[in-house]
């Protein structure tokens, strides 16, 4: 069974058994649409991070790296729109009380549950609203993030000064967001605490098409790093209501998961919308002078947003192979949780010493793991099952000569290298690609 056959209930099922996601709050039933990453999901999770933000900082001096903060200013939300703008059209069904969307019901007029009535539409704002202080009442409400861009555009003229920037130049941040969603669900694809990989590239006006163009191809070209097949990746250009009120073009970089194409990543030409509207709403000048023409101006915005735990579903969903005699996750082997298995073939007789040995040499560098429980053919398929590239057999040969069996994942190749010789063997798999 190849990936294309790849249902949700497999990767649910494998992500629960081996430690990748969890239901959060399990032991009192569950929170809907909440989860826990494991200890192999939450490597996953920083692992990915870490890619993003290097690929962003490290690759592009021109961009700079911010951690807003989540709970800011109610007057934000006013100037970004969302106090008036971020809402879902909300229906009930009479009958079994059942909660829909209604632009989602692809214009059906009864519950596709029971087939009763609906209500009457109304708008749901998605923010979750609390209060700061003691009191609760209206001059104390704040909201939990809808998104992190919004903390990004405030601080533009912070990070410009203190950065000493100049166009085109970027900010880039990674963060949790909170949407109160009417309907989540497909897993972690939709759910109401997030995180968020963004970055906004502040441009001249007269740039924005080029500099659109130049991301859609970086950001399409970082999944193919991942491994993520490319024929199950593709554009989707906003059009008509599609797009949103502060966007002149839209794309959607999507994946085909096993409920079909969703959305990975949005690539937006936001204009000055942004930075046009906090400037009225705060009183702040919030123009870019342009030292060599003297001209002043409010910079366009070109945003690319990526859902940190949808893309870690796509690589879970896209690495899943299920083969005659073994599940294997084909990871990317950069970002695999665990990047090298030892495994000394018994306990005993200074084998397990060896071990130690490489294991802690290794461990500076990599993500290792120790396993010596079982026969080596299912300590491979353990290994193979959570996706680590490379296994190390420790055995009587390796007492006479230093020498160590090391498996390919992908392959399922061995071959006998020398101890010296395990970094330089693993070392190029292991780099992620920053460039």
């Amino acid at each position: 069974m190849t990936n294309s056959e790849t249902t949700m209930d497999k990767i649910v099922s494998l992500c629960k058994r081996r430690g990748f996601i969890y239901p959060s709050s399990e032991i009192y039933g569950g929170l809907n649409s909440c989860y826990d990453y494991g200890p192999l999901g939450s490597e996953l999770k920083r692992s990915l991070k870490d890619f993003w933000w290097k690929s962003m900082t490290q690759a592009h001096t021109e961009i700079h790296g911010l951690d807003s903060s989540i709970l800011m200013a109610p007057r934000i939300w006013e100037a970004s729109g969302h106090l008036e703008n971020f809402t879902d059209p909300l229906v009930d069904c009479k009958a079994c009380k059942s909660r829909f969307r209604q632009d989602k019901l692809d214009g059906a007029t009864t519950c596709p549950n029971c087939g009763g009535e609906f209500t009457a539409p109304r708008q749901f704002n998605l923010m979750f609203k609390t209060f700061m202080g003691p009191v609760e009442d209206a001059a104390n409400v704040v909201y939990l993030r809808p998104e992190t861009a919004q903390g990004i555009y405030v601080n533009y003229q912070n990070v410009m000064t203190t950065a000493r920037a100049k166009l085109p130049f970027g900010i880039a941040q990674i963060g949790k967001a909170f949407r109160n969603e009417i309907t989540p669900g497909n897993f972690t694809f939709r759910t109401r605490e997030f995180e968020q990989m963004e970055m906004q590239y502040f441009v001249h006006p007269t740039q924005d098409e080029q500099t659109m163009l130049s991301w859609k191809e970086k950001r399409r070209a970082w999944y193919k790093k991942l491994n993520i097949q490319d024929e199950r990746l593709q554009f989707h250009e906003h059009k008509g209501n599609e797009l949103a009120h502060y966007a002149k073009s839209a794309f959607d970089i999507e994946y085909k998961f096993p409920f079909g194409w969703s959305e990975l990543e949005g690539i937006h030409n936001r204009t000055d919308f942004d930075l046009k509207r906090h400037q009225e709403f705060s009183g702040k000048n919030l123009q870019y002078f342009d030292e060599a023409t003297k001209d002043k101006f409010i910079p366009y915005i070109i945003e690319t947003s990526a859902g940190c735990d949808r893309t870690i579903l796509c690589i879970l969903c896209d690495a899943f192979v299920e083969e005659p005699e073994r599940i294997v996750l084909k990871l990317a082997p950069f970002i695999a949780p665990i990047q090298v298995a030892i495994l000394p073939l018994v306990k005993k007789d200074g084998l397990p010493d060896i071990s130690n040995d490489i294991s802690k040499s290794l461990q500076k560098l990599y993500r290792v793991s120790r396993d010596d429980s079982g026969s080596i053919g299912k300590r491979y398929r353990r290994q193979d099952e959570i996706g680590t590239p490379f296994c190390i057999t420790i055995d009587y040969q390796t007492k006479e000569d230093q020498t160590v069996t090391i498996r390919n994942r992908d392959t399922m190749t061995q071959d006998r290298i020398s101890i010296s010789q395990i970094q330089t063997y693993i070392e190029p798999s292991l780099t992620p690609p920053i460039d």
